[in-house]
């Protein structure tokens, strides 16, 4: 007996021993489980590395670590992200963008001829849903969900190609106000592009888990998440490895693509100025939006930045376009100015996330800021004025969201030793949205 117990002592060890020296001298297993942040204007996937317990964003071909939200139509082939941006300027028409503005969204004709007016794609109504029209040899529509479907399985493909190995699961993050049949659509995207959604989490709980506060004593997080088209407030409490959702608000018509729309009706009106007429081409505009937007991410940095774009104007009603060169300097100061009252919007949901959460804003132990365009500078300001303090900014906003979202992918795949343990309990009957 005394024999064969130490026999079964000596083959227990011995599995302690191999585990030991296999997990200090074999590679990790390849996590198997990716985490999309599939946003507005641009999109990102992040992985869990076991072992580690680090979190990795992946790049693209060129080390890009974010690809534009854009696909584009050709004759011949579909691009998505980088390759579809470097050839709208030649193709306007048949490049969508922003498609997260309509995924999951029932509009009325008026509401959606509103939305579609900024856009040189054509969109349409099919029974209150968005399709966007496309003509290359043929004609035909796609629907919001195809496009982040081109777009997800680009990131797909960027994840194997890094790890090596297939990828079926995911799980993917959406704004907080999204409802439910925004959900369903994005995770019908996400099947489109042969992608297992595990789980959807809300954009604020996995920026709270990036900034590691699923790991400090913290108990009142104020998450403000501005992007390219939606502005999201979450008002969270960590009770353990849980965030409670206490309250919920935004803005699903305020973003930086509202901000770059300020700027472009004040350039269009100098062009005007400037040349006796407005732009008109759809292709114009598509070059003096993307002018107006470089300049705007210009004057994140820099006090004043330069408009500089070739456009193509018909000065006589029956004259052909000419081309002319127009150029313009903005400064920071105009910048703000013109979209002030914006900006004083996104403290509406912020007081209504206190109010239901029955929090004085001296109360609240971190302001965590996610998001592009919580870069402005007088967006910081703003806030940092308001609640008397300095907001958390020592993530990268932009990868805020994938961080995190990755955390909940290496949670929901197992990973070992996992490092992190959060959850989220939602309180829908909190959640308030608050239109322009």
């Amino acid at each position: 007996m005394a024999g064969e117990m130490s026999m079964i002592g000596s083959m227990i060890l011995a599995l302690f021993l191999a585990g030991y020296l296999g997990q200090q001298y074999l590679p990790p297993p390849k996590p198997r489980v990716i985490g999309l942040d599939l946003g507005t204007t641009f999109c990102s996937v992040g992985v869990f590395h076991p072992g580690s317990g680090e979190v990795e964003v992946m790049a693209d071909e060129e080390g890009r670590r974010s690809i534009p939200s854009t696909i584009t139509f050709t004759d011949t082939a579909v691009l998505a992200g980088h390759d579809a941006a470097d050839v709208a300027d030649k193709n306007p028409r048949n490049t969508v963008y922003d498609a997260k503005r309509f995924i999951g969204k029932v509009f009325t004709p008026e509401l959606l001829e509103q939305e579609s007016s900024r856009y040189p794609f054509k969109v349409i109504s099919n029974n209150g849903s968005a399709e966007f029209v496309i003509t290359t040899n043929v004609t035909f529509t796609v629907t919001p969900e195809f496009v982040g479907s081109r777009l997800l399985l680009k990131m797909r493909k960027m994840a194997e190609r890094q790890l090596g190995v297939p990828v079926h699961k995911a799980v993917i993050s959406v704004p907080a106000e999204f409802d439910e049949r925004q959900r369903e659509c994005t995770v019908r995207a996400a099947e489109l592009a042969g992608l297992e959604i595990l789980r959807v989490i809300n954009e604020p709980t996995a920026a709270a888990m990036a900034y590691g506060l699923h790991k400090v004593d913290v108990f009142s997080v104020l998450v403000v998440d501005l992007g390219g088209g939606t502005l999201d407030v979450s008002l969270l409490n960590k009770q353990g490895g849980m965030f409670f959702t206490r309250a919920m608000a935004g803005n699903n018509k305020l973003g930086g693509q509202d901000f770059s729309q300020r700027l472009l009706q004040y350039t269009t009106e100098r062009v005007r100025q400037t040349f006796g007429v407005a732009p008109a081409l759809k292709e114009d505009l598509h070059r003096l939006r993307q002018a107006v937007e470089a300049a705007k991410l210009n004057l994140t940095l820099q006090p004043s930045a330069t408009i500089r774009v070739p456009l193509h104007l018909r000065t006589r009603d029956d004259s052909a376009p000419e081309p002319v060169l127009f150029e313009a300097t903005v400064t920071r100061q105009l910048f703000e100015a013109l979209n002030e009252d914006l900006f004083q919007k996104i403290l509406d949901p912020v007081e209504t996330v206190l109010a239901e959460g029955h929090l004085e804003k001296n109360q609240v132990d971190e302001i965590v800021l996610v998001g592009g365009s919580t870069r402005i500078p007088r967006i910081r300001r703003l806030i940092a004025e308001y609640f008397g303090k300095e907001p958390n900014t020592s993530v990268d906003p932009d990868l805020a969201v994938v961080t995190g979202v990755a955390l909940q992918a290496g949670i929901m795949g197992g990973s070992w030793p996992l490092q992190v343990s959060a959850i989220e309990i939602p309180n829908r009957h909190l959640q308030k949205t608050i239109f322009n």
